[in-house]
């Protein structure tokens, strides 16, 4: 991860949905599957269904695997309050959130945790000083941040007096600003990428090639302003030629799609987040390698983002 002794696999398993779209019996199966196929890194936050996503992996910790061997990173500092979504990155918000997700998961320690977003109303200073505790305490191993834009990350790593090993941010062939700014920043100053939606919220498999699926993400009340972005204009059409080109490769569009991603610069890990067992399977199924550089180039240049 970065210029740190972290080590991560190139695909985690985001648990964002655990205990609300996926039931624990189905989170229970999709673990059995990650773990039998080499993974080791779950990631969570204390915002996931508020806490359920991480009450859920406390219940796997030392019954599907013992805890030293996965990596689990979590996140503070976003929220729901009265149903409405609530950003605190405060000290103090920050440090009893970190103290109730230990308690969620039944561990006293994360190995990486992260302020999930940037706070205009918090200083800087006092989230920094929150993750400084977390590590000199004992109860995080490594820390970062997530959601930030390169200048603020550039802020970040300048004032903290911990090192910031990370940052999340969505990056795929249908959002590539992460490139502009962050991505390098990231990399001058020794921090590492993880990418979460990684397939384009799902887009890039190709199962809204033909429609809304009734059972996709897309198909839901919920969770159809999340996908609706990328369900027209270019994204259509990056759509199409990646589909065309796994076609001319004989792979799945997300083998070509998660193999695109992996070989860009500054990449430490693709955070996957399937809904359904079957849908981790078809990921693990997929073996991401080294992409023909003209493919590689005609999928750079029509994914490219807008000047």
């Amino acid at each position: 991860m970065g210029n740190s002794g972290l080590k991560v696999p190139h695909l985690s398993l985001g648990t964002m949905t655990w205990g609300e779209a996926t039931d624990e019996e189905s989170a229970a199966i999709m673990l059995r599957s990650y773990l039998e196929a080499g993974g080791t890194l779950l990631d969570t936050a204390a915002a996931y269904g508020d806490g359920t996503s991480e009450a859920v992996i406390g219940a796997f910790l030392g019954e599907l695997v013992p805890r030293q061997e996965v990596t689990i990173v979590s996140k503070a500092g976003l929220g729901r309050r009265s149903g409405a979504r609530e950003v605190d990155a405060s000290r103090g918000a920050m440090l009893r959130s970190l103290d109730a997700s230990l308690a969620r998961l039944g561990t006293d320690y994360l190995d990486l945790w992260l302020a999930h977003t940037w706070d205009d109303q918090a200083p800087l200073e006092e989230t920094l000083s929150a993750l400084e505790f977390a590590v000199t305490s004992g109860r995080a191993r490594y820390v970062g941040v997530s959601n930030y834009a390169g200048w603020q990350l550039a802020r970040a790593i300048s004032l903290s007096p911990v090192p910031l090993v990370a940052v999340q941010s969505e990056y795929s062939l249908l959002k590539r600003t992460a490139e502009r700014e962050l991505i390098p920043a990231a990399q001058a100053l020794g921090a590492g990428v993880m990418a979460w939606s990684p397939l384009g919220r799902g887009v890039l498999t190709g199962k809204y090639r033909g429609g809304i699926p009734a059972d996709s993400r897309g198909g839901s009340e919920a969770g159809a302003a999340y996908v609706e972005p990328y369900l027209t204009g270019r994204p259509v059409r990056i759509t199409e030629a990646l589909a065309t080109a796994a076609r001319g490769l004989d792979v799945p569009p997300l083998e070509l799609a998660l193999g695109w991603l992996l070989g860009q610069a500054g990449v430490a890990t693709a955070v996957v987040g399937p809904r359904t067992p079957a849908q981790l399977n078809q990921i693990l199924q997929a073996s991401p390698k080294s992409i023909p550089a003209e493919i590689a180039s005609a999928l750079d240049d029509i994914s490219a983002p807008p000047a």
